[in-house]
């Protein structure tokens, strides 16, 4: 059976069981992978169940049979996408000598593509740096599969700047407006000169230690040396459980003030367990991935007055996220290593890995 056949059945099933489009669209992803139904055509189809529709099939169209859509060019514009990612659909309409609808409708219809833009990452990774991010998630899951305490024993870290103003993203300039109305309009902006630098530690259960850098203080290592003395501090006081069997672990990344060797030096002198952090790997720190977006989506869009008004609502923010929050992220962080595995050290973000295969 064709297998948008199969796909339409699924979603009437789905309507049947009262199952949302949205929902029902994932259940496909996960079943079907890069054969899936486009966005819209499950949309589309979903709502024709939905109004009452009985057939899967494709209604008879009028007209003379398509000539375009040939098995011959079906494999050629096939063939020419995969010789060039980037072909456009004029160029290959041009090249095959067919109209640039019946190149759309082998693209999209039958061969199940669609044109995605490019992710930017932090820079080109090489062998041996997607190696070594691929080493340390396997180490990392090794140990939180053979110890259960594993992920309740790590404290991670890393600083931030946050700013007297940051632009809004465009999901939250976005507006409702109705059919002909003119798009909202909005000036260039752009991050105000005014920040404050934000250090914060945090494990499984919420924040630990967290402390502004003092205007005109460089993160160096004697700062960072006083730092984690606080830590150890906070430490004592709000992990009892950890500092008593000396079992909590550090995660932070590879600034030079934190491998510096009187920090090393600090580290060995008070028995501080340390994991690695690949570099050039913000999708495998929690900090990048979870702590600071969510920290800076409610504050982007509203000017401070100064910095100590960024202080205050960068800091009420930052106390408002709940447990479940930080106990959600640390899932997410295995699910990441078993990505980062999955990938062969390559960024993952963006792509579509079961890792359940």
């Amino acid at each position: 059976m064709d297998k948008n056949i199969e796909q339409r059945i699924c979603l009437k099933f789905c309507i049947s069981n009262q199952i949302s489009c949205a929902e029902s669209l994932r259940m496909l992803e996960k079943a079907y992978g890069d054969s899936v139904l486009s966005k819209t055509q499950a949309y589309e189809w979903y709502k024709a169940f939905k109004d009452g529709r009985e057939i899967v099939e494709d209604m008879p169209r009028s007209g003379r049979p398509s000539t375009s859509s040939t098995d011959e060019n079906i494999k050629k514009v096939k063939d020419m996408v995969l010789e060039n990612r980037q072909a456009s659909v004029r160029e290959m309409a041009r090249e095959l000598d067919i109209s640039r609808e019946s190149v759309r409708m082998i693209l999209v219809d039958i061969l199940g593509m669609k044109r995605v833009l490019a992710r930017l990452v932090p820079i080109k990774l090489n062998f041996f740096q997607k190696e070594y991010r691929k080493q340390v998630s396997l180490d990392m899951l090794d140990r939180a599969n053979s110890d259960p305490t594993f992920m309740e024993s790590i404290i991670t870290a890393d600083e931030t700047w946050v700013y007297e103003f940051d632009m809004q993203t465009s999901q939250q300039s976005s507006e409702w407006r109705e059919k002909n109305e003119p798009k909202p309009k909005k000036p260039r902006q752009s991050r105000s000169k005014i920040k404050v630098m934000l250090i914060v530690f945090f494990d499984i259960r919420g924040l630990v230690h967290h402390e502004f850098v003092p205007e005109g203080q460089t993160v160096n290592k004697e700062f960072y040396l006083a730092v984690l003395r606080r830590l150890r501090e906070n430490i004592r006081r709000k992990r009892p459980e950890l500092w008593k069997n000396n079992s909590w672990i550090l995660h932070d990344d590879n600034a030079p003030s934190h491998r510096a060797t009187i920090v090393t030096e600090f580290k060995a002198k008070n028995a501080m367990n340390t994991i690695d952090q690949p570099p050039y790997s913000p999708d495998l720190a929690p900090c990048d991935f979870f702590l600071f977006p969510k920290l800076k989506l409610p504050l982007r869009g509203t000017r401070f007055q100064s910095i100590e008004e960024i202080k205050q609502n960068s800091l009420k923010e930052l106390k408002a996220i709940p447990k479940s929050a930080y106990e959600k992220c640390f899932e997410d962080w295995k699910n990441r290593w078993h990505k980062c595995i999955t990938s062969g050290g390559d960024y993952f973000e963006g792509d579509k890995i079961n890792i359940d295969e």
